[in-house]
């Protein structure tokens, strides 16, 4: 029986750790040849690509934030598999919990620049190369749609908004072209970033926002967008969808 996503190539930037990692494993069960992005931990990166087999997959050290970091990635991986047909802009600057008061210019650059900038223009690099069937995943968060959220997320839920808002409006653009796109808005979710500088306490405290009293898994958030990535999502487009065990709703 032929794999879902047999011949399929994957591009995921920010793959080599948390929820990119877990997706770059379920894709490459699912027969993806994958493509990594990571800023700076080529051990990792290349740790996961010697996992997945070298013939399918490669890691790129780039910038998610820049174009020519979309450029270098996008043609590293036409160089390597001759094709292009799921993009994930997973790469995210460093989460800022801070109010409107003590944000400075450079939190809110560095946010817009990785986490709106990086993505629009992958996608833009990416789509010469993309045909139909191809998928788009983008990644938001459950903290833009949950009453529980508090004011220091405000400048990263705020990029998380842009990210819904070129979901909605791209798949009108991109529908004509046989192309989806959607965006996977995950919960707590128990990476190792998530998870540095919390007690237990705070973690059980997480956990009861959802009514499995628990913080979700890479691997879950990572089933989710191996789903809008295959030919299963055919017929989803522009949706964003909560990843969250039923913490909130969208």
């Amino acid at each position: 029986m032929t794999s879902p996503m047999q011949g399929k190539v994957a591009l995921i930037t920010g793959g080599s750790k948390g929820i990119g990692r877990a997706t770059c494993i379920a894709l490459a069960k699912l027969g993806a040849s994958i493509v990594i992005t990571y800023s700076s931990d080529a051990n990792a990166a290349n740790e996961l690509v010697k996992q997945l087999g070298e013939a399918n997959a490669i890691a790129v050290k780039a910038d998610a934030g820049s174009i020519e970091g979309a450029e270098k990635t996008i043609q590293a991986a036409i160089e390597k598999f001759g094709r292009l047909d799921v993009v994930i802009p997973n790469a995210a600057s460093r989460l800022l919990t801070k109010g409107i008061e003590d944000t400075s210019e450079e939190d809110f650059e560095d946010a817009y620049r990785v986490n709106v900038k990086g993505p629009y223009f992958l996608i833009q690099k990416a789509l010469p190369h993309l045909k139909e069937g191809a998928r788009i995943v983008m990644i938001s968060t459950t903290q833009c749609h949950a009453s529980t959220v508090t004011a220091n997320y405000l400048l990263y839920c705020s990029t998380k908004g842009a990210v819904e808002q070129m979901v909605k409006i791209l798949s009108k653009a991109l529908g004509p072209k046989g192309i989806s796109i959607n965006a996977i808005a995950p919960g707590p979710t128990g990476t190792d970033f998530f998870l540095e500088g919390k007690s237990e306490q705070v973690l059980k405290t997480i956990a009861g926002f959802s009514p499995h009293n628990r913080i979700g898994q890479p691997e879950e958030i990572a089933d989710a967008i191996a789903f809008m990535s295959s030919p299963a999502s055919r017929w989803v487009s522009g949706q964003i969808l909560a990843v969250n065990g039923g913490m909130a709703f969208v």
